[in-house]
């Protein structure tokens, strides 16, 4: 509701983004009327939470004004839901295995010389907005070395799997961000582990130290370590707006740009729901996982 009243009392609407500066008041009335966006905003948002109910995201305001023979946001925001979940499971892929190993490495070895270059790297990285992050990666990989393509334009016709070096630049910005902040919780949450008595009655047990060290410490940090790690998914399955915008990746970021600029206040209202969706169910499984994974957790209850 938020969102919805928010979008709706920006300057403009989807009527006079469509017809222009030059259209006359009459005729922006009569298209107003036709999209339903001369009714109250009560009325318009109820009409799309019955649509919603029913299983459907509604018509793309601007779509229908344009007479778009696809008006359908079911439709429409398919195609840039999968690229931003291929994006995201991409990055993901990589990201929770390099947090975990880094963030275990880091802790088992407090104070010393690999956790003082993963620390420090990791700090960096975290502060690093994305579009710096990104516009570094753009200047080394495409303006010096002419490896890789500036943007992801490509994604739009052959698809995320037709055009894999698209993928490789905004990818690499994701990981950057992501990675750091997940590797350093997981060191916070070793280092704890890695003093405490359990871990200390398995040493004094004779289990070797790679054995404490994952089966007993890494395990038992995993908690927190998982909340951050399902937080990095949640960034990641929004696509990052910056990162989607800075290489053209033909996602949903993109598209809920492009909405906002349009004014179409139903467009704005689907994505925000799709990903609000996607958040709650991250969240349930994240919660759920910190059960499986920390034994004491489990005894506690």
């Amino acid at each position: 509701m938020m969102i919805f009243t928010a979008a709706s009392v920006l300057p403009g609407d989807a009527a006079s983004n469509v017809l222009g500066r030059q259209a006359s008041p009459e005729r922006l009335e009569e298209l107003r009327t036709q999209l339903g966006l001369n009714r109250s905003l009560p009325s318009q948002y109820w009409a799309w939470v019955s649509n919603v109910a029913g299983g459907s995201l509604g018509n793309s305001t601007v779509a229908l004004a344009e007479k778009s023979s696809t008006p359908s946001l079911n439709q429409r925001l398919s195609s840039p839901m999968w690229n931003s979940l291929v994006l995201a499971a991409l990055t993901a892929v990589l990201m929770i295995p390099l947090s975990l190993l880094l963030g275990a490495l880091a802790g088992a070895r407090a104070g010393g010389v690999v956790d003082r270059i993963i620390s420090g790297t990791s700090l960096s990285l975290t502060a690093m907005p994305e579009f710096v992050l990104g516009a570094l990666l753009l200047l080394v990989f495409f303006t010096r070395l002419d490896w890789l393509p500036p943007v992801a334009v490509e994604v739009t016709t052959s698809g995320p799997f037709g055009a894999p070096t698209a993928l490789v630049l905004p990818t690499a910005t994701l990981l950057g961000v992501t990675v750091g902040s997940g590797a350093r919780l997981v060191r916070a949450g070793m280092v704890e582990a890695m003093r405490s008595e359990y871990v200390e009655a398995a040493r004094l047990s004779g289990l070797s130290e790679t054995t404490v060290t994952f089966r007993y410490a890494l395990r038992n940090s995993l908690g927190a370590a998982v909340q951050i790690l399902a937080q990095n998914l949640q960034y990641l399955l929004g696509g990052i707006i910056v990162v989607e915008s800075l290489f053209a990746y033909p996602g949903i970021g993109s598209e809920l740009i492009q909405a906002i600029n349009t004014r179409d206040t139903t467009a704005i209202e689907a994505i925000a729901i799709v990903l609000a969706a996607a958040y709650i169910v991250i969240n349930i499984v994240a919660d759920l996982l910190t059960v499986l994974l920390v034994p004491r957790l489990r005894t506690e209850l």
